[in-house]
C-alpha cells in the first residue's frame, strides 16, 4: 500500500504519480504525516473495511487490480475528486456511487461492466467519465460518445424519485395579540423569490433533474404553495414578464387576488417580444381585505442617475444595475377586521417589495440601493398622509403613523450594512460594505430627505421607520436559510415591518434542514422544492389608528444569534462556515403549530370593475392565533451569482 503525497497541480495531469516516503529522521523530529491520496497496487480481490473510513481522501487509485465488486461503503468517501476503477473486473457499480456528489474525474474502463447505475446522474460535478473497454449497450455508448455531460442528463433525468415528501413547515408563535379595546385585524404576508424560468438551467442547478427545473413543472407547485398559505398579501421576486400576465394573473384572480408588477428596467429598452421574459417584482393582495389606494415604481438606476453628483461609481457601479422595487398603499377593507365591520377612520398599510442586485462583489450596490428605497418609501409616506385621510403623526412613534411591510431578497446576509441599515435606522458611511468607495455627495443629497430630526452627523446614514426584521423576533433559529443551494446556503431574504404599527405574531419555520441530510439531499431547486428560495410567511397584528401599543417589540438586536445562523457550501461567494453543520434548534418559549394543508380552496372572482363581493366559498385559512392546532409534544425544530 503506497501513500501519494500533496504535490502541485501540475503534477496532477501526470500520467506516473510520484510518491515521497518520510525518512526515519523525519519521523523521529516529529514531523507529521500529511496525505490526502490513496494508491492500491497488487492484483488486489478484496478491500479492508478501513479503507471506507478514510474520509479525508480526496484521490482514491484503485486501478490495475482483480476487483470483482465495489461496496455501497464507497459512498462515505465524500470529498473525493478522482476514484480510478479502471482495468479491474467490476460486474456492477453500487447506486450508492452517486452520492459522491464532489466527483470530478470517475475511471472505469476495462472492466465488465454491462449496465450502469442511474444514480451516476446524480454527480454533477462530474468532468471526465471512462467507460471504454465496457460492454456497454449501444445506446449508453452512443449517449457516452456525445459527451459526458449528455449522459448524466439523461441518468438523471430518468433516476426515480424515492425522497419522503417534504416535512410539513412549523409556525412558530411570536406573540400574543393584544387587546386594544376594538375589532381585531390580523394579516399575513408572503415574500418568496420564485426562480425565474431562465435562470433555472442545468449550469447553475446540475444537481437538479432536468424534469424538475422544467418551469411548468415548478409554477405547478409554486401555484399550490401560493394557494395553501393564502397569504393576504403576497410579494414575489423573478417574475417573468409573460408568465405575470399569462399565468399568475388569472389564476391568482380566481383565488380572490389582484396585483402589480413591475418588470427590471432593461425591459424599457427593448423590443416586445425580448421584454415579456424580463423578470421583475410583483405584490397580491386579497380584494377581501384590502383595496388598492396608490402604486408606485421604484427604478434604482434612474434615481441614481438623478443623484449621481458626479461620481465616477456612481455611474459606473450603481447606474448600471437596472434592479426594482415596487411599492402598493393599500385600504384597509372590512374582510381584515374580527367582525367584518370598519373602523370609524380608514386604515392604510404601505407593502413594498424589492430585488437588490446579487454580486457580493458589489456591496456598496446593494447597500446604495437600499438607501435609495428607503429614500423614496420616505417620500411615498409624505405623499401618501398628505392625500390620504390617515393621522400625521403619534407621540414616540417615528416621523409618521403609516404602517409599512417591506418584503425582498436583498441578497445581503444579516451581519451585512444591507440589513443593520434597516434594522438599527442607521449606517456608517464609513461602513466595510461601502468598499472604501467615496459616495459622499450623493449620500448627502438622501441623507436631507431620511434623516431624523436632531440627527446632524454628516457621517450616518439614517432612516426614520421603526423596522424589525420578522424573523429576528423569534430569538431562535427558526430560519437557518431562506436560500439553499449546493454553493450556497443562508439567509439573504428578508420581511420587515414597523414594529409601532404592527404586531408580529407568529412566522412560519424554514424546512427541517435534517430531512435534508438524511435524504442526501444537495440543495434547492428539488422535485418538491421549485425554487431556490423558500416562501417566507408571517402573521401580523394591525392596531387601530391612533393606538399606542402597551407592550411594542424591541428593536432587533443586529447579529443575534439567529441571525449568524448561515451555512455556506464549498464554493460560497461569502465569508462563513465551509461546510453545513444543522444544530438541534430549540424553539424555548414560543410555541409551534402544524401548518396545514387546504387552508382555503377558493375565494371570490375580482379584478372587476367596482370591487364585485361574493362570500367565500369552501373553509378559510385559521390563524394559529385562534386554531387550536397545537402539534402535541413538540418542542423543537430539529449565491451564487446569477442575476
Amino acid at each position: 500500500m503506497l501513500y501519494r503525497s500533496m504535490h502541485g497541480d501540475a503534477d496532477k495531469s501526470k500520467t506516473r504519480r510520484n510518491y515521497t516516503i518520510m525518512s526515519p529522521e523525519e519521523v523521529r523530529n516529529g514531523k507529521k504525516s500529511h496525505w490526502e491520496e490513496l494508491d492500491i497496487k497488487g492484483c488486489v480481490k478484496n478491500l479492508s473495511p478501513t479503507i471506507w473510513r478514510l474520509s479525508h481522501l480526496t484521490r482514491l487509485y484503485l486501478n490495475d487490480n482483480q476487483l470483482q465488486r465495489l461496496p455501497s461503503e464507497v459512498s462515505f468517501l465524500k470529498n473525493l475528486y478522482l476514484l480510478d476503477l479502471s482495468s479491474n473486473k467490476l460486474r456492477s457499480l453500487p447506486a450508492e456511487l452517486g452520492d459522491l456528489y464532489n466527483l470530478r474525474e470517475l475511471h472505469l474502463s476495462n472492466n465488465c461492466l454491462r449496465t450502469l447505475p442511474y444514480e451516476l446522474g446524480k454527480l454533477f460535478q462530474l468532468q471526465c467519465l471512462g467507460l471504454i473497454g465496457n460492454p456497454l449497450s449501444p445506446d449508453i455508448m452512443s449517449m457516452y460518445n456525445k459527451g459526458t455531460a449528455r449522459l448524466l442528463t439523461y441518468f438523471l433525468d430518468n433516476l426515480v424519485s424515492t425522497t419522503p415528501d417534504m416535512p410539513d413547515r412549523m409556525w412558530v408563535k411570536v406573540n400574543d395579540p393584544e387587546d386594544t379595546g376594538s375589532t381585531m385585524a390580523v394579516f399575513s404576508v408572503m415574500s418568496y423569490n420564485i426562480l425565474c424560468d431562465k435562470y433555472a438551467t442545468r449550469q447553475m442547478y446540475g444537481y437538479c433533474p432536468p424534469w424538475a427545473l422544467n418551469w411548468e413543472y415548478r409554477r405547478k407547485i409554486i401555484y399550490t404553495d401560493l394557494v395553501h398559505h393564502s397569504a393576504d398579501i403576497i410579494s414575489l421576486q423573478e417574475v417573468e414578464t409573460c408568465e405575470y400576465a399569462n399565468f399568475f394573473v388569472p389564476e391568482l384572480k380566481a383565488q380572490g387576488y389582484e396585483g402589480v408588477f413591475s418588470p427590471k428596467s432593461r425591459a424599457k429598452h427593448m423590443i416586445e417580444d425580448d421584454k415579456q421574459h424580463v423578470d421583475g417584482c410583483a405584490i397580491f393582495w386579497k380584494t377581501s381585505k384590502f383595496a388598492l389606494a396608490r402604486e408606485h415604481l421604484i427604478e434604482f438606476n434612474q434615481i441614481a442617475m438623478e443623484n449621481n453628483e458626479g461620481s465616477e461609481h456612481m455611474l459606473n457601479r450603481v447606474t448600471t444595475k437596472d434592479n426594482i422595487g415596487i411599492a402598493v398603499l393599500l385600504q384597509t377593507r372590512e374582510g381584515l377586521y374580527e367582525q367584518m365591520s370598519l373602523p370609524s377612520e380608514p386604515q392604510y398599510l404601505l407593502a413594498a417589495n424589492a430585488h437588490m442586485h446579487w454580486d457580493p462583489e458589489f456591496s456598496d450596490v446593494k447597500l446604495i440601493q437600499t438607501i435609495m428605497f428607503c429614500h423614496e418609501l420616505k417620500k411615498i409616506c409624505d405623499s401618501s398622509m398628505q392625500e390620504f385621510p390617515m393621522p400625521k403623526s403619534i407621540p414616540n412613534q417615528g416621523m409618521n403613523a403609516l404602517p409599512m411591510i417591506v418584503c425582498g431578497d436583498l441578497n445581503s446576509l444579516p451581519h451585512s450594512g444591507v440589513v443593520e441599515y434597516l434594522t438599527t435606522g442607521k449606517v456608517s458611511t464609513t461602513h466595510e460594505d461601502f468598499r472604501d468607495l467615496k459616495y459622499t455627495k450623493t449620500l448627502a443629497n438622501f441623507r436631507q430627505c431620511l434623516k431624523e430630526s436632531g440627527q446632524a452627523d454628516p457621517t450616518i446614514m439614517t432612516h426614520p421607520f421603526k423596522l424589525n426584521s420578522t424573523y429576528d423576533d423569534t430569538e431562535q433559529g427558526c430560519l437557518e436559510y431562506s436560500n439553499n443551494t449546493f454553493e450556497f446556503k443562508g439567509i439573504i431574504d428578508y420581511i420587515f415591518y414597523t414594529r409601532n404599527q404592527l404586531r408580529n405574531l407568529n412566522v412560519l419555520a424554514g424546512i427541517d434542514p435534517s430531512w435534508f441530510v438524511e435524504n442526501n439531499i444537495l440543495g434547492c431547486p428539488h422535485p418538491s422544492i421549485p425554487s431556490d428560495h423558500i416562501p417566507l410567511l408571517a402573521e401580523y397584528q394591525l392596531y387601530p389608528a391612533h393606538y399606542k401599543p402597551q407592550s411594542p417589540p424591541l428593536p432587533n438586536a443586529h447579529g443575534n444569534a439567529m441571525s449568524q445562523q448561515m451555512r455556506h457550501g464549498p464554493q460560497s461567494h461569502h465569508h462563513g462556515s465551509s461546510s453545513p453543520s444543522y444544530p438541534h434548534n430549540n424553539i424555548g418559549n414560543h410555541v409551534m403549530f402544524q401548518s396545514h394543508h387546504g387552508m382555503q380552496n377558493r375565494f371570490p372572482p375580482l379584478f372587476q370593475g367596482g370591487h364585485n363581493h361574493r362570500g367565500l366559498v369552501g373553509p378559510q385559512r385559521q390563524s394559529p392565533v385562534s386554531a387550536n392546532n397545537v402539534a402535541p409534544g413538540l418542542q423543537s425544530l430539529s449565491h451564487h451569482g446569477r442575476r
